[in-house]
């Protein structure tokens, strides 16, 4: 987004990438969909990115400007990508992958001028920046750079943090990363075991004053997936979680089905009886005990079942980090403060949102905000 900012009819932009192909979490996103931005008005947009830039603007202002949802939609379909809203205003292609946009945008830079290099990794400053190159060390003098490095999860698509020592070490203040958007790790019983793979539906968890409706999945290693997520910073920071295994049901409604008799049925098939999903019942069982005695009991127990879990999942299973390069460390354009005519965007800056639009369309806003800061410091 930067560097198509950036060109223009004789200025050279290069790109350089680390990896032997370029945006491969863009691709890795479109796995799922490619979930580009949420069809809401952008105040209600905004309010869901936590750390925003320094300024009332917040990540989304470009130009004086918010880059949301709607600018989002329109430089997709600029591209030619036809695109679709779903039940939740999530909005994906409607081809249901990365890959088309990624071949349009790529030519659409390339038309304007703009030089791919793969396999170039940045390892330093010096009197420009140096590279290490399939031809070998590269020095690069460049009148503006934007760097847009990533964060420090998925750190096996390429973004693995390696720029953090060469910036610590020009006077950038830097945030330690932290997971976002992560499951929970789980040492499940063996009876959990059955049920590794399948999704919780129909469940409210609650963390720290707020509350996720989406589904979620019991997997090997512990609990993942968006109602998870939607959680996932304020259990990181400490928050208690409960599920609600009946969110639309009162607890006195709940409690009289509690009150049918059990008779000779095993409290298995009498929990079936009464929650109807094995799985919430297995998640009864495993995380209920000391079971209650009696029907208010065992109402209370289901509409608040501790979520026990041993940690967030780590940096290399998140889907975005949180952290990065402090507010402070930048101007209102994204500049760094230590390195005049070098700006910074994306996950390499400290703040995070939640999954279902908003890192993407952050990271693209920043992209572009920064990518036209530098454009405006080119000597003409």
């Amino acid at each position: 987004m930067a560097a198509e900012a950036l060109m223009a009819p004789g200025r050279r932009v290069i790109l350089a990438d680390a990896m032997p192909s370029p945006a491969r979490k863009l691709l890795m996103a479109g796995k799922s969909g490619l979930n580009l931005t949420k069809d809401e008005p952008a105040a209600v947009f905004a309010d869901q990115i936590a750390g925003r830039a320094p300024d009332p603007g917040g990540f989304l202002q470009v130009d004086g400007r918010d880059f949301g949802p709607e600018s989002v939609r329109a430089w997709a379909e600029g591209l030619g990508i036809a695109l679709f809203s779903g039940s939740t205003g999530r909005v994906f292609p409607v081809g249901m992958k990365a890959s088309p946009l990624l071949r349009a945008w790529l030519a659409r830079l390339e038309a304007g001028g703009v030089t791919l290099r793969r396999r170039w990794r940045w390892t330093g400053l010096g009197d420009g920046f140096r590279f290490d190159t399939p031809e070998g060390p590269r020095d690069v003098a460049p009148q503006v750079t934007v760097l847009a490095l990533g964060g420090a999860s998925w750190p096996r698509l390429g973004s693995d943090a390696g720029w953090v020592p060469i910036l610590a070490g020009a006077g950038v203040a830097i945030a330690p990363f932290r997971p976002a958007n992560m499951g929970l790790r789980v040492d499940w019983s063996d009876p959990m075991r059955r049920f590794q793979g399948q999704a919780v539906k129909g469940t409210a968890i609650r963390a720290g004053g707020a509350v996720s409706r989406g589904e979620w999945v019991v997997t090997r290693h512990g609990v993942e997936g968006g109602g998870i997520y939607a959680l996932s910073a304020q259990i990181r920071d400490g928050a208690a979680a409960v599920i609600d295994l009946a969110p639309d049901l009162t607890a006195e409604r709940l409690a009289r089905r509690f009150a049918q008799a059990r008779g000779r049925l095993s409290i298995g098939n009498w929990l079936r009886r009464v929650l109807g999903c094995p799985l919430r019942v297995a998640l009864m069982l495993e995380w209920g005990r000391p079971l209650p005695q009696d029907p208010a009991g065992w109402a209370a127990r289901a509409k608040a079942l501790p979520l026990r879990h041993a940690g967030v999942m780590g940096l290399d299973r998140a889907i975005s980090s949180a952290g990065g390069i402090r507010a402070e460390a930048l101007t209102p354009d994204l500049e760094l403060r230590a390195l005049p005519g070098t700006f910074a965007a994306g996950e390499m800056l400290d703040w995070e949102a939640p999954t279902g639009g908003y890192l993407l369309t952050a990271c693209l806003a920043t992209g572009l905000r920064a990518g036209r800061a530098a454009a405006a410091r080119i000597a003409p």
